[in-house]
C-alpha cells in the first residue's frame, strides 16, 4: 500500500528517489526539473517500485508538457468554469493540510466543455499544492452534493478528474468527504467507483447529515470551520485565491 503520511523519509527511501532519477532522466531530460519530493510521491504511489514509478513519471512529465507548456495554468484559460464558482478554498485541517471545496450542483454537464473542464482540474490541483505548507504533502477534500440532480450527472467529467489527481497528483489527496449526498447520487457512483484505485478508495469517507457537524469538527479545529457548515471561516472563490 502507498505511503499515506508526507512525513520524513529513510535513508533507503531516498536511495530509491536517486535511483528513480537516474532511471528517469536516462529516458527523459526534462525530468531534471522534477523536484525531489515529487520523485518521492511517484516512488510511493507505486510502492517504491522503481521500474513502476518511473513509468509513472515519465508519463507524468510528458503530459505537463503538452498540458501547461508555461508551467502555469492561466486563469484566463479557464474563465468559463471560474464563474460558476464549483470550488472555494478553506482553511486547514488539524493534520495541517490544506482543504479545498467542491460543489457539484454546480456542474452542468449539458453546457460542460470537456477540454476546458480538464484545464480547470490542472488549475484547481495546481492551486490546493501551492498551499500546502512544508512538512506536509497532501490536501483535503470536501465534497458538498447539495442541490446535486440528474442535470448535474456527469460521468465522464468525473472519470477525467479522478484520472488526472490519480496519475499526474499521486500521493496529495490526504482525505475526501463527501458530504449531503443524495440518494440518486449514488447510481453515478457506482459507475465512478471502479475508476477509483483502492489506495484513493481508502481515502474517500461519506458522511451522513447528521454526523456533519461532529465529523467537521473532528476533523478541523473550530476556526476552520466555514460559514456554511455554521462556523466562522469564510471560503475563498478561486478567481480570488
Amino acid at each position: 500500500m502507498a505511503s499515506s503520511v508526507g512525513g520524513d523519509a529513510g535513508e533507503g527511501e531516498w536511495l530509491k528517489v536517486a535511483e528513480l532519477r537516474a532511471m528517469a532522466e536516462a529516458q527523459d531530460p526534462h525530468v531534471k526539473e522534477v523536484d525531489n519530493m515529487t520523485l518521492r510521491r511517484f516512488l510511493r504511489a507505486r510502492d517504491h517500485d522503481v521500474g513502476k514509478a518511473s513509468v509513472m513519471l515519465l508519463k507524468f512529465v510528458a503530459w505537463r508538457r503538452e498540458a501547461v507548456p508555461g508551467g502555469v495554468m492561466p486563469a484566463d484559460q479557464v474563465r468559463g468554469e471560474l464563474s460558476h464558482d464549483k470550488a472555494r478554498m478553506g482553511g486547514f485541517d488539524r493534520a495541517g493540510r490544506p482543504i479545498v471545496f467542491a460543489f457539484p450542483a454546480k456542474h452542468f454537464s449539458a453546457n460542460r466543455d470537456m477540454a476546458e473542464h480538464k484545464r480547470f482540474l490542472i488549475y484547481l490541483l495546481d492551486k490546493i499544492c501551492a498551499r500546502i505548507p512544508r512538512g506536509q504533502d497532501k490536501f483535503m477534500c470536501v465534497v458538498d452534493l447539495k442541490g446535486w440532480g440528474y442535470p448535474n450527472s456527469d460521468v465522464r467529467a468525473y472519470i477525467a478528474a479522478i484520472e488526472i489527481m490519480q496519475s499526474y497528483y499521486p500521493e496529495r489527496l490526504g482525505k475526501a468527504l463527501m458530504v449531503h449526498v443524495p440518494y440518486i447520487f449514488m447510481k453515478a457512483w457506482k459507475m465512478v467507483y471502479p475508476f477509483i484505485d483502492a489506495n484513493t478508495r481508502a481515502k474517500i469517507m461519506f458522511v451522513e447529515d447528521k454526523n456533519l457537524d461532529e465529523t467537521l469538527r473532528r476533523e478541523m479545529e473550530e476556526s476552520q470551520v466555514p460559514e456554511i457548515y455554521g462556523g466562522k471561516l469564510p471560503l475563498t472563490p478561486l478567481a480570488d485565491d
